[in-house]
């Protein structure tokens, strides 16, 4: 149930923060907090990471319901003992986000993008892709701390 929620958290905070940006930023489009360090700016995003795939939403979409599809069963497959709890934790986390950019580009076929930190020139972002990069980062420190995870898990049978 705790990853259910997570999930659901992820997707809510994405796109409540999403309606909020599309309904008092989008008529201003950039609005420093910090000025020339963090600002949120409106963006329409056709790709993926930094852009990557633009203009392919029908390829994006696809990906995203089959990398989804995999982690749900995953989620479904991997006991919920305490060994692997970070485990389901960080695959809740990464699905969620996944979700929420999944949403926008069914709806828009965009993402909204928002989170703008000009101080260093990075791309901007939104909630969603937290949560995936959040939630890869520490699948990898789960597993590499869980050394006996493949082995303790039979997920070679997916039925």
């Amino acid at each position: 149930m705790i990853y259910i929620s997570i999930i659901i958290f992820a997707i809510f905070l994405d796109q409540y923060s999403k309606y909020l940006v599309l309904n008092l930023l989008n008529p201003i489009e950039s609005f420093p907090l910090i000025p020339n360090v963090f600002h949120l700016t409106y963006v329409e995003n056709t790709g993926a990471a930094f852009s990557l795939f633009s203009d392919m939403q029908l390829f994006l979409i696809a990906t995203s319901i089959l990398f989804i599809g995999v982690l749900v069963v995953l989620l479904i497959k991997i006991p919920k003992i305490k060994e692997n709890r970070w485990v389901n934790i960080s695959i809740s986390l990464i699905i969620g986000g996944a979700a929420g950019n999944l949403i926008d580009r069914l709806r828009f076929n965009f993402v909204v993008d928002f989170l703008d930190f000009r101080f260093i020139n990075f791309a901007i972002f939104n909630f969603s892709d937290i949560f995936v990069v959040c939630g890869s980062i520490l699948l990898v420190i789960a597993l590499l701390t869980n050394k006996n995870f493949l082995e303790n898990n039979d997920l070679g049978k997916l039925e």
